[in-house]
């Protein structure tokens, strides 16, 4: 039966009567401060998660939409853009090579 008093429940007890003993009359500011404390701890929280939240908006309406990735070096890329004039003008240069090798007269 003694064996039981003196493991980690007798720590327990004693830490409850040094607190009641010697700091009785502070555990109510002690209590107080800890409430305030957590208080001012959730409050502080709220307001980073609301200004994180914010700032994910802003940067997403600020954001361009993503470029397109450069291909690898020695890799070939298949998608090529041209403006209309640039196409027009290759199409031509292209249907003037095939009337060359073909001898067909222009157009």
């Amino acid at each position: 039966m003694t064996a039981n008093l003196f493991g980690p429940d007798l720590g327990i007890v004693v830490v409850v009567i040094l607190v009641v003993l010697l700091g009785g009359s502070q555990l109510p500011k002690i209590a107080r401060n800890v409430g305030t404390a957590g208080r001012e701890f959730r409050k502080a929280q709220q307001e980073a998660e609301e200004d994180a939240a914010r700032e994910q908006a802003a940067k997403a309406a600020a954001t361009p939409p993503p470029a397109q990735p450069l291909p690898a070096a020695g890799v070939p890329d298949d998608s090529v853009q041209l403006t209309r004039a640039q196409l027009d003008a290759l199409l031509n240069e292209r249907e003037e090579q095939v009337r060359r090798q073909t001898g067909s007269p222009s157009a």
